[in-house]
């Protein structure tokens, strides 16, 4: 389990390609305090610690993984958000979240809002995923607020932190986003729709 409370970032170094899967060597600020076996978000996604050498650490992408999110797209010295899994007893500052991309978005406008940025995005409806005015939404492993929840776009306001800490800051109109819905929201919207049949 995540918060959606970026830590660090974190530059991919390396990309292998072993069959279906992608092999990432990733350097970061806390590389030391990781170890084998342990769950990192990057970018929202939940991927394993497989490897470790210095200020570097290596995760693996499946097949799936890759068709489902934006991390196919990703080149050498590209930027990550980056979370470790939460501690029990730690306060939850962001929200519940899985590192289980549902789908990705796309950036479809970024506003300037003095002194903030009001970014939307614009997904496929189809796969029955929701947003809700005020409610939660993880956008690249960021969790934020959704403002101006439409049936297939919303947007977001993003502080001057959180755009100079995460790679909102690299975000450009037509940019791939990871999007991780609401949990609570996945499981309402289920049983509504298994009441349709």
């Amino acid at each position: 389990m995540f918060t959606g409370i970026i830590e660090v970032l974190g530059v991919v170094k390396q990309i292998d390609k072993e069959l279906d899967n992608i092999h990432f060597t990733i350097e970061c600020a806390y590389t030391q305090e990781l170890k084998i076996d342990q769950s990192v978000a990057h970018n929202g996604v939940c991927l394993t610690v497989v490897s470790i050498s210095d200020k570097k650490y290596v995760v693996t992408a499946i097949k799936e993984t890759l068709e489902k999110t934006n991390l196919k797209q990703l080149k050498v010295n590209d930027i990550v958000n980056l979370e470790r899994a939460m501690k029990l007893g730690d306060r939850l500052d962001g929200h519940i979240v899985q590192g289980h991309v549902d789908q990705t978005a796309v950036c479809t406008n970024i506003e300037n809002a003095s002194g903030s940025w009001i970014f939307t995005f614009e997904y496929d409806s189809k796969l029955n995923n929701v947003t809700i005015e005020k409610g939660s939404i993880t956008v690249n492993g960021v969790s934020l607020t959704v403002v101006n929840s439409k049936k297939d776009t919303f947007s977001v306001a993003i502080i001057p932190y959180t755009y100079e800490h995460t790679n909102f800051k690299n975000f450009k109109v037509g940019t791939e986003v990871n999007l991780e819905f609401d949990v609570i929201g996945k499981y309402v919207s289920r049983l509504v729709n298994l009441n349709k049949y």
